[in-house]
């Protein structure tokens, strides 16, 4: 199968005139999400009422979902399910991994993760205390820092600053040999370019849905437990979802079979429906044209940054293997650059203390795209246009 990314673009709806490099933060609106999420109110919501559970099926929703999502990530049939947020499912899967590596105390991160992440991991030590401690090292020295001391390695496999790729499968092997379990966040990854759970052995991962998998502002989260720990994995979170019989209201709990014990609460149906009406668009991609085009991208805004705007630094690893699907530049004003860049119709972000930060997503994105933010940012920097007021006052936004 060969991509045809102008219709991938067509099934976006893309306000006219912006350049939008920020679906790594949150992915813009496929145009089929409306008009299913419509339906679902009127149809199933408005007519079915709470029969909608079983007409409409809602209640399999977040183990079917969570099926189109594991073939994005290399995830092995019924081993995905969606719900709750990362920060929950992080928190699981963090859990289990601590628990089923009881003769251990270390949770070993990098100071490169997102930090929702390390606050879970402190907060789980301190709940679960036993002398239970989140370690710290700088990125480049993870693997070096496995020994048979960690209990459990927990990574952001793409730094959300720099778009630094971790080798999921030499980290994995490595931790393996030395009996640590491992936990994958693939919030920056999946949708981002192929991942390969299965192949390489994971443990547990987890990840987002409102980024490269554009299911709107808050969209649940997935978790993966590969299915040779999926009977041995206690939730820590036990609720009525992940009950071996939600409906019998025991007072006592057992947990669901597989992976349908990390089922949590009663799952988001509306969100879950927006989610799946976003899946659509992958059943015409090609992971590996996806991956190909975005280094295309990426390298083809680096030239043009580079050559232009010297000033501006490069924060990603320039080897294609080592990056995700994201390009950072560091810059001291890098806030005020960014905020001038927005009003000229070029959104990305900006990540304290230095980086400019761009998504290259090419189910939307285009070569086109690209030499207008690369021509746009180097006019802010050549004129000065970051040096205003109004750039430099701080935006009330939440970013992820």
């Amino acid at each position: 199968m060969t991509t045809d990314f102008e219709a991938t673009r067509r099934a976006f709806d893309l306000p006219e005139g912006i350049v939008y490099l920020d679906g790594n933060s949150l992915g813009p609106l496929p145009r089929g999400v409306a008009e299913r999420l419509g339906r679902a109110v009127t149809d199933e919501w408005g007519r079915m009422l709470i029969t909608g559970w079983n007409k409409a099926d809602w209640i399999n929703l977040p183990r079917r979902v969570g099926g189109r999502i594991g073939k994005l990530v290399g995830a092995e049939p019924g081993s995905i399910v969606v719900g709750d947020t990362l920060s929950i499912k992080v928190y699981q899967a963090l859990a289990s991994a601590l628990e089923m590596n009881p003769g251990r105390r270390v949770i070993l991160s990098d100071t490169g993760n997102f930090p929702s992440d390390l606050y879970i991991a402190e907060g789980l030590a301190r709940t679960v205390g036993r002398d239970v401690r989140l370690k710290l090292v700088a990125p480049e020295d993870l693997a070096e820092a496995l020994d048979e001391t960690v209990a459990v390695l927990l990574v952001t496999e793409v730094d959300y600053r720099t778009g630094r790729r971790h080798d999921m499968q030499a980290m994995i092997a490595k931790a393996q040999s030395l009996g640590i379990l491992t936990v994958w966040d693939l919030a920056h990854s999946a949708g981002a370019f192929p991942v390969h759970l299965a192949a390489c052995n994971a443990d547990f991962a987890v990840g987002c849905t409102y980024k490269y998998l554009n299911s709107g502002p808050g969209g649940p989260a997935f978790i993966y437990v590969a299915p040779r720990h999926q009977d041995r994995a206690v939730p820590a979170l036990s609720g009525w979802m992940g009950h071996e019989a939600p409906f019998a209201f025991d007072l006592d709990y057992r947990p669901a079979h597989g992976v349908e014990r990390m089922r949590v609460g009663t799952p988001p149906i509306l969100h879950l429906t927006a989610l799946d009406a976003a899946l659509d668009v992958w059943d015409s991609v090609d992971l590996d044209d996806l991956r190909a085009r975005s280094l295309d991208l990426g390298d083809l805004f680096v030239e043009r940054v580079e050559t232009e705007c010297p000033e501006l630094v490069l924060a990603t690893p320039r080897a294609p293997g080592q990056r995700g699907s994201q390009i950072s530049f560091r810059h001291p004003e890098g806030y005020a650059i960014m905020q001038a860049l927005i009003a000229e119709g070029v959104i990305g972000d900006f990540r304290a203390p230095d980086i400019l930060r761009f998504g290259f997503t090419p189910l939307y994105t285009g070569l086109e795209d690209v030499r207008r933010a690369a021509d746009v940012l180097c006019k802010v920097m050549a004129e000065r246009l970051w040096d205003r007021p109004e750039f430099r006052k701080p935006q009330g936004r939440i970013v992820t």
